[in-house]
């Protein structure tokens, strides 16, 4: 009996040794094979769908890999400025006038992103924090190693979301999945520009969570407010920035565009139906829209409506600070009739809460669409009717 056990162990193991697949998870697997918590089928079974789950990911990177691309920014020497990464480290201007006159038009590179084709004939999303300095040049580098010069086609007023164009009709675009399907735990892999230097460098981790509100920062300390993001463990590192969050399927799920400073193995993404909504505007538009109300608000629950003196245990509070006004001024708000201390209680009768906050329920909206506001004023309770505007473009 007992070598009768010895002999299934040692088969176990050269079963694992031939297998050839290396992993935390075929570790433990083994581990519980020598346990004896495991038959010998059962590990089979569970090594066959390792390696059919590995064959997934090499598949899903091998196809997606020509759609993604490295973000070059660079600046010409004239236009630097000592908030430029690496300026420190920069040549000294040459003294002879012609000299200087060619070495002011000089090129050098000052960050880097990824970005990912959403359209055949070139557009490119990536993150606007990427490509938001107007001196900058920027272009990118395809898989193949290709070098092209890229112009900005628009920037997202509100989210980390930019659309950049290179010339050309034959690229391969992505497949975008959709946000409305993901779930916690669901295993995701990340393609990027590691450190504006590693080109299509592969992660794979799960979604650690969704619907975040975080303030996170990019590869230069830049805060970031994201709400809605998908977190993830999937490392995201400096120079990932735009790059393609993926499920094993093979449609992009997200984008990738900050890291938390305060934790390891944290990094978020921007939902793809924003990345989505921002593609199909610009094509319908010429630019990325959201609507605007025009209002500065704090969140009510029971507490702070206590706390404020408020006979409301919802809604937003409409109070302003040292800098902003409660109500903006010649903003649909204002025209509207809403005033300093209002509450909004309800959108198109959806009740606000901490499950349905003011911006996500108008996010759900269109530019010039009419909407009725449920309105708290004092201990009067009325109606509204409010045309929305469009956020204003920075």
């Amino acid at each position: 009996m007992l070598s009768a056990g010895i002999s299934i162990s040692v088969v176990l193991l050269g079963i694992f040794f031939i297998v050839g697949y290396i992993g935390s998870n075929t570790w433990d697997i083994t581990r519980q094979a020598n346990e004896g918590s495991l038959t010998r089928n059962e590990l089979k079974t569970r090594l066959r769908q390792l390696r059919a789950e590995e064959e997934i990911t090499i598949s899903v990177v091998e196809s997606l890999s020509p759609s993604v691309v490295s973000v070059r920014v660079e600046k010409r020497h004239k236009d630097l400025n000592e908030d430029d990464l690496f300026w420190q480290f920069g040549e000294t201007p040459p003294s002879d006038p012609l000299l200087r006159a060619e070495w002011d038009q000089g090129l050098v590179e000052i960050g880097g992103g990824t970005g990912f084709f959403v359209t055949k004939d070139g557009w490119i999303a990536t993150n606007r924090h990427v490509v938001q300095d107007p001196e900058a040049v920027y272009s990118i580098v395809t898989h193949d190693g290709a070098v092209l010069p890229a112009t900005l086609l628009a920037q997202d007023p509100i989210l980390d979301i930019a659309l950049l164009d290179v010339e050309g009709d034959s690229y391969s675009p992505v497949s975008l999945g959709s946000s409305n399907d993901l779930r916690i735990g669901q295993t995701v892999i990340a393609i990027g520009n590691t450190l504006s230097e590693f080109q299509n460098t592969v992660t794979k981790g799960v979604i650690s969570g969704l619907n975040r509100k975080v303030v996170a920062s990019d590869e230069f300390g830049a805060g970031e407010v994201l709400e809605h993001a998908i977190q993830t463990d999937a490392a995201i590192n400096p120079g990932n920035s735009g790059g393609p969050l993926i499920d094993l399927v093979g449609r992009v799920i997200g984008m990738n565009t900050a890291t938390s400073f305060e934790g390891q193995s944290i990094g978020f993404a921007i939902l793809i139906n924003d990345v989505q909504k921002a593609v199909n505007d610009v094509k319908k538009y010429g630019r990325i829209r959201h609507p605007w109300l025009g209002v500065r608000y704090i969140a009510l629950d029971k507490e702070t409506g206590t706390e404020q003196g408020l006979v409301f245990d919802h809604g937003a509070y409409l109070v302003g600070d040292e800098n902003t006004p409660a109500v903006l001024k010649d903003s649909p708000a204002e025209v509207a009739g809403l005033q300093t201390k209002d509450v909004i209680l309800a959108v198109n009768g959806q009740e606000l809460s901490s499950d349905h906050p003011l911006g996500e329920v108008l996010s759900t909206l269109q530019p010039d669409n009419i909407i009725e506001l449920k309105i708290g004023r004092g201990e009067e309770v009325f109606f509204l009717s409010v045309t929305l505007g469009e956020f204003p473009q920075q």
